[in-house]
């Protein structure tokens, strides 16, 4: 009991009210909070090109030359727009899709299983989120660019 009272450690810094110019560079946030505004932020980025999402399916679906103008806009381009350009939306929003779903199944499963809401529970799912959503944007971004 003595050796606790004579070895005083040094006070945690709180952080109560973060000042965007002072404490925003020193702030670290948890792995779980960031898959939290990585979720809001996919989620926007899905809302935000929704146009972009019917255009590719009408387009893709309308018929055979409206197919093969498709396959082109990611190769050659469309106006003004290069192929590569548009490879990147594409890839921005498969990301989208895959982190907001696999952190939504991560959410729905802490909703069910009321035993797995713990710290250790929350930062060890929310790095597997945030692996498995790079991991397979990358997979599959490798084949959208043509490297398998």
């Amino acid at each position: 009991m003595t050796e606790l009272a004579s070895t005083p450690r040094p006070p945690r810094r709180e952080f109560r009210n973060i000042n965007a110019f002072t404490d925003l560079r020193t702030y670290r946030l948890p792995p779980a909070g960031i898959v939290s505004i990585l979720h809001r932020i996919s989620g926007f980025l899905m809302f935000l090109l929704l146009p972009f999402i019917i255009w590719m399916f009408d387009t893709s679906i309308s018929s055979q030359i409206s197919f093969e103008k498709f396959k082109a806009a990611f190769n050659v381009g469309l106006g003004f727009v290069p192929g590569f350009l548009i490879k990147l939306v594409a890839l921005a929003l498969i990301w989208a899709y895959l982190h907001h779903f696999i952190a939504g199944l991560r959410h729905l499963w802490m909703d069910v299983s009321h035993s797995a809401v713990s710290k250790e529970f929350g930062k060890s799912s929310a790095m597997v989120t945030l692996f498995l959503s790079i991991l397979l944007a990358v997979v599959l971004g490798a084949k959208l660019f043509g490297l398998y």
